[in-house]
């Protein structure tokens, strides 16, 4: 019997069983450590990802994190698109305008106000909507942060935007019915906070006009009541009331064709600007409802 039959026997099989089993043991171990290894590695490199990306999305240092989900995302593809009209310059937009936000809060002082779905519905929507002429008014800014965005956007888009911001800048965000309490950035909201903010815009963002004040102070709308706005951003008091003096002061000061921005409307947390607004359009006003992207309300001037 030649060696090869020897091995085959079934006694053979037998005898060298334990061995076999043996070996496949010593396998199965090498294999199991190995595995465990590139575990572990997986492991930790994962986290290490996780971290990276909590530091610069996370919540800590702006209150809100800017980690984006799947279904809000394409919820806000969709918004944008119908009120522009062009799916892939939704996309597009949208796209840059999360890039830019980014940027700004990594680079700036303080943050932008706001949910990330809305601040991004705001700055992409804006621009598709060819506003009539450069001029952009921001009732409430914070931090100047999202003007100092929409500038960027409008200049992406080949335009030669000017901007005039009115807010009070009482070293806290103020709002009816809320108690003031420092922001999450530590950093006080005021206009030294704004300049250097907008200076991260260029040109534009320094040569900005800033009027200190509360938007339905008559000074205050006479010192920046001399031009036609063609986009006016409603950001400020977010009472009912508040909302609808800006509103009636918008219907003054907006061009033809004007796109005027409501923001938080819907939001649950501020009832009064869906109720300003609906009010508002059942009386005698220039404006037309366009529709809605992230809880901002998109109006055209006639």
């Amino acid at each position: 019997m030649n060696s090869r039959s020897l091995l085959r026997s079934p006694a053979s099989r037998r005898l060298l069983r334990p061995v076999a089993d043996l070996i496949d043991q010593r396998i199965d171990r090498r294999i199991d450590r190995r595995v465990e290894r590139e575990v572990r590695s997986a492991v930790r490199e994962a986290t290490a990802h996780r971290l990276s990306n909590e530091l610069l999305l996370g919540s800590p240092g702006r209150g809100l994190s800017r980690v984006v989900a799947d279904g809000p995302l394409k919820r806000l593809h969709a918004e944008v698109a119908a009120l522009a009209g062009d799916r892939d310059a939704a996309v597009r937009n949208v796209a840059t305008a999360y890039r830019l936000l980014v940027a700004l809060e990594s680079l700036g002082v303080g943050r932008v106000a706001g949910g990330t779905m809305n601040i991004c519905g705001k700055l992409g929507t804006i621009p598709l909507l060819d506003p009539p002429n450069d001029e952009i008014l921001e009732i409430g800014t914070l931090y100047g942060m999202f003007s100092t965005g929409l500038l960027r956007m409008m200049e992406r888009d080949g335009r030669s935007p000017s901007l005039t911001i009115v807010d009070p800048f009482a070293g806290v965000q103020l709002q009816p019915g809320t108690d003031p309490r420092p922001d999450p950035t530590g950093t006080p909201v005021d206009e030294h906070a704004v300049r250097t903010n907008l200076a991260l815009a260029g040109p534009a963002g320094t040569a900005a006009r800033i009027r200190r004040g509360y938007s339905e102070d008559p000074g205050t709308r006479a010192a920046v009541s001399d031009r036609a706005y063609g986009v006016i951003v409603v950001d400020g008091d977010h009472s009912a009331e508040g909302v609808r003096q800006d509103l009636q002061w918008a219907e003054e000061i907006a061009a033809p064709g004007a796109v005027v921005v409501l923001d938080d409307f819907g939001d649950p947390s501020w009832p009064g600007v869906k109720e300003a607004l609906d009010d508002h359009l059942k009386g005698d006003t220039r404006f037309t409802y366009l529709g809605k992207a992230a809880h901002s309300a998109f109006l055209r001037a006639s």
